[in-house]
């Protein structure tokens, strides 16, 4: 019975690269996606490449996977999809062209998937009525449409597939959706229809359970983390699929650990509805799927279902919102609570002073509650018995300047406030704020183009 082996490589930009590089050299798989997106990650590449044009993509692809164990990946015939190339998908395949023409490979073909980006649809799409209504229901699209940095829909696994029918190798696109990276190489291997919905959901949520790299293997493992063995040599999961089956695990000789619980996590991970799941791909309803232990380190999943795909896809577009300045001074104990919300009421009466004009003034206390706001134990007992406390201070406005003043009136609280404070994470600045507006397109909007480059 045919069986075709996925291994996750990445879980996001920054990733480490230890476990794709062990899976290359000692796991038995015929593929690997790497998953270098977030939603604001597009508009970071975006202002890059504004900056020098030839940016825009995630470097880290090359520089530490493919110059590291590109070569072995090819030699043992292991093909890698990434949407590594961000905002600059061509670019990132020219950058791989030339690495590999350096390296004499010889017929080592590039897929590249191109359509993602509707920066240029975007006018025509305007003016044929279509209104960007923000998901969370928020705010008026006119107002954000000349402060936008991209334009991106999330697109299936169509171009991927198309290039790996032309025999790429590797395969770099823009903002596929994650898990399409992996449904692609096992529609192309087992044939499955464009409507076969149930097949199709089997293989988003085998790409589902690995997009997050090591979180799908004992990495951010809420349920035990104390039992996740070798930690620092954390390896990646590996998906298994025959017709019938799928099954998670991991390389040999390598960390973490593979079990029901570890994979629930993940499986249930960014979920809104169990019964519908949407991709671009197929509707997934994993609300009677069953998770069971088959082996060391070895997950059986099956009764995955699935339904017609949506007639739109999600469209992430982000734009310059604004500024901010975040400030922090730390406290020691005793009365390290009292003494940091003190100061905090002294910077905000200098504040109204100076005339600061914000939009939005965010005080917090790291060690206390910068994480759970609202719900944070804030009882007598809680706050007396702090070791010590960091003030946070976010100012966001509009116009820089008004982020500014608060700057230079941070650091003297270190003697003109109550004592114990000191400088933490050294002078604030002005920083730009990059929003997402979540919205839809119509699909029949995007048009999706597999190209190959040969070398």
């Amino acid at each position: 019975m045919k069986k075709i082996a996925i291994g996750g490589g990445q879980g996001f930009w920054g990733d480490s690269p230890d476990a794709a590089i062990h899976m290359i050299r000692n796991a038995d798989i015929q593929y690997m996606g790497c998953d270098y997106l977030a939603e604001l990650t597009m508009s970071i590449m975006a202002r890059q490449q504004k900056k020098d044009p030839a940016k825009g993509f995630a470097p880290d692809f090359l520089t530490r996977i493919l110059k590291e164990a590109g070569r072995e990946a090819w030699q043992k015939h292991i093909r890698i999809c990434t949407n590594a190339g961000g905002m600059n998908v061509e670019g990132c395949a020219s950058s791989i062209r030339d690495w590999a023409e350096a390296e004499g490979m010889k017929g080592y073909r590039i897929g590249y998937v191109l359509g993602d980006n509707l920066s240029d649809q975007l006018p025509k799409l305007l003016r044929d009525g279509w209104t960007f209504p923000n998901l969370d229901g928020e705010g008026d699209f006119r107002e954000i449409r000349d402060q936008i940095y991209n334009v991106n829909a999330y697109i299936g696994h169509e171009g991927v597939e198309g290039c790996l029918q032309q025999g790429a190798d590797v395969v770099v696109t823009g903002r596929v959706a994650d898990s399409a990276l992996f449904l692609a190489p096992l529609k192309h291997e087992f044939g499955w229809a464009a409507d076969d919905w149930d097949h199709l959901a089997r293989g988003i949520m085998a790409g589902h359970l690995l997009e997050c790299g090591g979180q799908g293997s004992g990495g951010n493992y809420m349920y035990d983390w104390r039992s996740v063995p070798r930690m620092e040599e954390l390896g990646f999961p590996i998906a298994e699929l025959t017709e019938d089956t799928m099954e998670i695990t991991k390389a040999p000789d390598c960390g973490g650990l593979v079990c029901e619980q570890s994979c629930k996590e993940q499986f249930l991970y960014e979920v809104l509805d169990p019964s519908n799941y949407l991709t671009p791909d197929v509707n997934v309803d994993l609300s009677e799927a069953e998770i069971r232990q088959v082996g060391e380190n070895r997950v059986r999943v099956s009764k995955i279902r699935g339904k017609k795909r949506p007639d739109t896809l999600k469209l992430c577009i982000g734009y310059h919102r604004g500024y901010r300045t975040v400030g922090m001074l730390s406290f020691a104990w005793p009365e390290a609570y009292e003494k940091a919300k003190y100061c905090g009421e002294i910077i905000m009466k200098r504040m109204k002073r100076l005339g600061m004009r914000a939009e939005d003034v965010h005080i917090s206390y790291i060690g206390l509650n910068s994480l759970h706001l609202d719900v944070a134990d804030m009882s007598e007992t809680a706050l007396h018995s702090l070791n010590e406390c960091v003030l946070r201070i976010a100012v966001f406005s509009t116009d820089p300047a008004e982020c500014a003043k608060i700057i230079p009136e941070i650091s003297p609280m270190q003697l003109n406030g109550p004592p114990g404070a000191s400088f933490f994470g050294g002078r604030s600045h002005v920083q730009e704020v990059i929003a997402l507006w979540p919205t839809v397109v119509p699909r029949d909007a995007v048009k999706v183009e597999s190209r190959i480059l040969t070398v």
